[in-house]
Order: C-alpha cells, then sequence, then structure tokens
C-alpha cells in the first residue's frame, strides 16, 4: 500500500514536471518572435506628410510602419484573444527623426515593448511632418500584437474577429 501512495506522487510530480516543462517551452516560442527585430524595407527617405494635425499625422506615420514591416503585418481581422496589446506615444521631428517613443499603457507580454520599440525607431526617418506646425509631433498608436509576431496597429486595423 505504501508503495503504491509514492508510485503515485512519483507519477503526480512527473506530470506537474512535464506540464511546467511545456509551459516554459511553449512560452519561450512566443518569446522568441520577439527577440529579433526585422530590418525595415525602405526604399529612400519618405515623402513628406500633408497631415495638419497629429489624428492626420498618425495615418501616414502608421503606413509608415507598414511599408517598412509589410512581412510582419497581421493580414484580415486579428483573433478574439491577442497576445498583447501596447500604447505608445511617438514623437518625431520636423525632419521625420523619432525623438521620443513612451509605453503609455505596458503590454502583457514584457517581451513585445522593447520589440515595438526597436521597430518603431528602426523604422526611421518617418514622413516628415512638414504642415504641422512646431518643432514635432507627438502621436499615440495602439499596437495588437499577435503571438507569431505579427501585428496590426489601430490606425490601419482590420477589425477582431468575434470567435
Amino acid at each position: 500500500m505504501k508503495r503504491d501512495i509514492t508510485i503515485s506522487r512519483l507519477r503526480r510530480g512527473a506530470a506537474c514536471a512535464i506540464a511546467v516543462l511545456a509551459g516554459l517551452l511553449l512560452g519561450s516560442a512566443a518569446q522568441a518572435q520577439f527577440s529579433m527585430v526585422p530590418t525595415p524595407l525602405t526604399a529612400g527617405p519618405p515623402r513628406e506628410s500633408q497631415a495638419e494635425i497629429e489624428r492626420e499625422y498618425r495615418i501616414d506615420a502608421a503606413r509608415h510602419i507598414y511599408a517598412a514591416y509589410p512581412m510582419r503585418v497581421y493580414r484580415g481581422k486579428v483573433p478574439p484573444l491577442i497576445y498583447s496589446v501596447m500604447v505608445v506615444e511617438t514623437e518625431i521631428d520636423a525632419s521625420g527623426k523619432v525623438l521620443d517613443i513612451k509605453v503609455v499603457r505596458k503590454p502583457a507580454a514584457d517581451e513585445v515593448a522593447p520589440w515595438v520599440i526597436a521597430m518603431i525607431r528602426r523604422a526611421a526617418p518617418f514622413p516628415p511632418p512638414v504642415r504641422i506646425s512646431g518643432e514635432s509631433v507627438k502621436y499615440f498608436e495602439i499596437w495588437l500584437v499577435d503571438k507569431s509576431g505579427l501585428f496590426q496597429v489601430d490606425t490601419l486595423t482590420e477589425g477582431q474577429r468575434s470567435e
């Protein structure tokens, strides 16, 4: 009887260990998607933005991000349970240089924030905001990030599936 209890405990312990290892492996598979920032595809300097207000500039910036990383854009409607959502405020100077990126809403997955920030920085220069008065423009963007490493930004989102 005592031997049966010991074997039962060993089996439960082994099952727990396997579950923990599987969780770690699956978690690191998702994290691996965010360990490398893709090289942006750019063909020369971007065209000047004709936006007159921040909301309009946000569209130009989103299109610029999509053009820089077309291989990472999630096509179609995103799943109802997205891996991570992040809100950033980006400041762009008059020449299109990224001056600052602030995380307004931290993503649930810690590995996503540095990945998004690095992608924004690497996509520079952005379209120069020539019609917006001031030395720079600040705009907010919501990043919807799938566990596969694909993303959409709220400005250009295709919506969300209702599963």
